[in-house]
């Protein structure tokens, strides 16, 4: 069994429909140190990172206190977006959201099968920080719920997976907020 602690990146720079891969507002350095704190005596862990600039940022305070590099991870990144135009992308986005797994397009059931093989394939407790969307796939996945919002995880924010066997059970929801992914 592995416990896998997925946090959210801290407050970004800006939102999805401005830039694609900002880094962390003043707001989300803070928060990012606070959540390093707070998972500090859990570790040292592994830890691991999406590649956007946001998670890698987040996850620099526990790099420090714990003297790890994060393995950086492509397939715990951020949902694929079909299109480059920020505009178009913050409504597709929006519909995404709207809808269950079941619903969506076939290349998207394939990221969201990559985004659980990998975090399945990890064998030892390990801090993953990821996105909105990522973190919900896994959740949903714990709680056999198919829609692809099962909740609003806090900027920072620390949720508790196991996962045995490519199994996941949901040990701790992080804090929900209303932080505004768009």
């Amino acid at each position: 069994m592995a416990r896998l602690y997925l946090v959210r990146h801290g407050k970004a720079a800006a939102g999805w429909d401005a830039d694609p891969d900002p880094g962390l507002y003043a707001t989300g350095l803070a928060q990012a140190e606070a959540m390093a704190a707070a998972l500090a005596p859990k570790g040292p862990l592994p830890l691991v990172t999406s590649p956007l600039r946001r998670t890698r940022e987040t996850a620099a305070p526990l790099e420090r206190l714990w003297r790890v590099s994060a393995r950086i991870e492509p397939d715990v990144a951020e949902i694929p977006s079909p299109t480059a135009d920020l505009a178009q992308r913050s409504e597709w986005l929006r519909a995404v959201m709207r809808q269950s797994w079941s619903e969506q397009e076939p290349w998207l059931a394939a990221w969201r099968a990559k985004v659980l093989a990998t975090l399945a394939a990890i064998e030892t407790d390990t801090v993953v920080v990821s996105h909105f969307i990522a973190i919900n796939v896994a959740v949903g996945r714990a709680m056999g719920d198919d829609r692809a919002i099962v909740f609003r995880p806090e900027n920072a924010s620390c949720t508790v997976l196991d996962v045995t066997d490519g199994m996941f059970r949901l040990v701790e929801l992080g804090t929900e907020g209303a932080s505004r992914i768009l």
